[in-house]
């Protein structure tokens, strides 16, 4: 779906990838909702963009996502881009970190989609991007939380894609590599094909105007970990 004269609510639009990205879209000619925990962030992102609304959420909180979705009103389509990183190995657990990384990245998503779909399903109409990461492709190192949520993510979005099969309500999803971010600063390891914000979002926005399922970026790093799949677990398990 091509941008201009849609209107969007992008979620997890205060920094990074999400903020990157409102101003992609806005400048293709979308209208947007943002939202994220911070009123102060977003809302100095909705002064920047013609038309833009800021909306605050909190999607870890039933009650905030309701009272959201009600301010924000029909839409053409959202954006699920809210995300939780916190480098963890199973030796240094910590359950309370790896929930809170789960509430966000995956039961965050249940929560919007809740209060959206009902209205898209009886207009027989709507786009949904859900962000994923290439880490929810396989178990990874030190992603205890992180990797799961994301798992569960792109699961979530490929059975989506099964069930709205002629439904008239689209969804995609995008899985990117490292992005130069607060989250990514906290990894000690050197990040493969490290992108921008910036070029993060190319790579969303071209994904949101094709008609593809799902975009993994960036080639060839996203091969690489795709092919992580077809490895046996006692070669995949000695790459870490």
């Amino acid at each position: 779906m091509k941008p201009d004269g849609k209107t969007y609510w992008l979620i997890g639009a205060s920094e990074g990838l999400g903020r990157a990205l409102a101003t992609r879209l806005a400048s293709e000619g979308a209208s947007l909702v943002v939202s994220a925990r911070s009123a102060d962030r977003i809302g100095q992102l909705a002064a920047e963009l013609p038309g833009a609304r800021a909306v605050t959420v909190d999607v870890t909180d039933p009650h905030s996502v309701k009272e959201a979705a009600r301010a924000v009103g029909a839409v053409d389509g959202v954006i699920y881009n809210a995300g939780a990183y916190e480098p963890m190995r199973a030796t240094d657990w910590d359950s309370e970190t790896a929930i809170a990384m789960c509430e966000v990245n995956y039961v965050g998503a249940l929560r919007v989609l809740g209060e959206v779909m009902p209205g898209f399903l009886e207009g027989k109409a709507g786009d949904i991007t859900l962000v994923g990461s290439l880490a929810g492709y396989r178990g990874l190192p030190a992603a205890v939380g992180y990797g799961a949520s994301k798992a569960a993510l792109v699961s979530l979005a490929e059975t989506m894609r099964y069930d709205l099969k002629g439904s008239g309500v689209t969804v995609r999803l995008v899985n990117p590599g490292f992005i130069r971010t607060r989250l990514t600063e906290k990894n000690s390891f050197r990040m493969p094909m490290l992108m921008s914000p910036d070029q993060a979002a190319g790579h969303v926005a071209r994904a949101m105007r094709s008609r593809r399922f799902r975009t993994d970026f960036p080639a060839p790093f996203s091969w690489a970990i795709r092919g992580l799949q077809y490895l046996p677990d006692f070669l995949a398990f000695r790459l870490g």
